[in-house]
């Protein structure tokens, strides 16, 4: 998508700074805090909503505190790649829900899958399930120690 240099001037890329650290802001705490009426303010995050820039609100949830405290990076190899196989490895890896994150990768691997889980006992469950839907070549865990930063804002200069 090409940018339209018109929806990122400093306006909306400071409406944009706000919202990703706060999506709960009301529209005229964001037009106080951008100088704006609360008018244009309204008029500028419809706009960004109508051109895809901003997809939705979400809420961010405490991992630990939900008992979600095993971060898995799991990596997959895989010697399919017809268009059939991929569609389904793409359905059944989106109905576990513990892989909150899900990408097509280059390198040595094919995909990378964020896993979040209880425990090890928890994480187990979840591979026994990966591997049990489709063909793979070969799976293989990253566990992480600690999380430095997490779901951080896009950098929006």
């Amino acid at each position: 998508m090409r940018r339209n240099m018109d929806l990122f001037d400093q306006f909306n890329k400071a409406i944009l700074r706000l919202l990703q650290r706060d999506g709960s802001l009301t529209q005229r705490e964001i037009a106080e805090k951008v100088n704006l009426s609360a008018n244009a303010c309204w008029n500028r995050i419809q706009a960004l909503k109508r051109d895809g820039i901003i997809l939705g609100q979400t809420t961010r949830l405490d991992r630990d505190k939900l008992g979600l405290g095993l971060v898995v990076f799991v990596m997959v190899r895989t010697r399919h790649h017809s268009i059939e196989w991929l569609t389904e490895f793409r359905r059944h890896v989106s109905s576990i829900p513990e892989v909150i994150d899900f990408y097509r990768i280059g390198g040595d691997y094919d995909y990378l899958l964020k896993v979040v889980a209880e425990d090890m006992a928890g994480y187990d469950a979840v591979y026994r399930r990966l591997i049990s839907g489709v063909e793979l070549d070969s799976v293989t865990s990253y566990f992480a120690m600690e999380a430095i930063e997490e779901q951080r804002p896009f950098p929006i200069d």
